[in-house]
């Protein structure tokens, strides 16, 4: 099985998204044996922001680059993305992860019904961190529609979602907010392959 982590938060080993996304992938190796693992750290390493010259493939580097992000994304049976909210959003890195893999042609095509995802067979499993709580798709929540929302675009149908809300709220919440979180991770996990 080929696992694509994603971490895109900034905030290294204090980040609640990271350390979840790390138990995913152990619980993975354990579940499944052994995994081909692929790490992308778009904090350690992002990518350039979307760009007239990056559609042009002007820069050489940039052009090899968004390849293999997208060799890597199509290769993988399982992705893992740690998504913190940034400003009722995703972090931008994470956004300019997802401008280089949604590619007409090659991740999506558009049909005289509409747009077809080209992605399938995928499980993606989804860890949303938040300081507060929001509702899906409420006023304040464009992070988990809207990466359910890309995935499900790309042809992503087995999508589990994993939350860890209310870490910013003092007191115990932050502990209880991780535990409800590894309940959670338990039991998608076991149908992911």
């Amino acid at each position: 099985m080929k696992v694509l982590q994603i971490d895109s938060s900034i905030l290294g080993n204090q980040s609640a998204s990271r350390q979840l996304t790390r138990e995913a992938v152990e619980a993975l190796r354990r579940e499944h044996g052994a995994i081909e693992l692929t790490h992308l750290d778009l904090d350690a390493d992002p990518l350039p922001h979307l760009s007239g010259g990056s559609l042009a493939g002007a820069n050489p580097a940039e052009a090899d680059r968004a390849a293999r992000v997208m060799d890597d994304f199509l290769a993988a049976d399982v992705l893992v993305i740690g998504a913190p909210m940034y400003n009722f959003s995703i972090p931008s890195t994470l956004k300019a992860w997802i401008d280089r893999i949604a590619v007409a042609g090659k991740t999506f095509r558009y049909t005289t019904n509409g747009p077809e995802g080209l992605a399938k067979g995928k499980c993606a499993i989804v860890i949303s961190t938040s300081g507060g709580e929001h509702a899906w798709g409420g006023p304040s929540e464009h992070q988990q529609s809207y990466l359910d929302f890309m995935l499900r675009f790309l042809g992503i149908t087995d999508i589990r979602h994993i939350t860890a809300a209310g870490l910013a709220r003092g007191g115990d919440r932050r502990q209880q907010a991780l535990e409800a979180a590894r309940v959670e991770l338990a039991a998608p996990l076991a149908r992911a392959a």
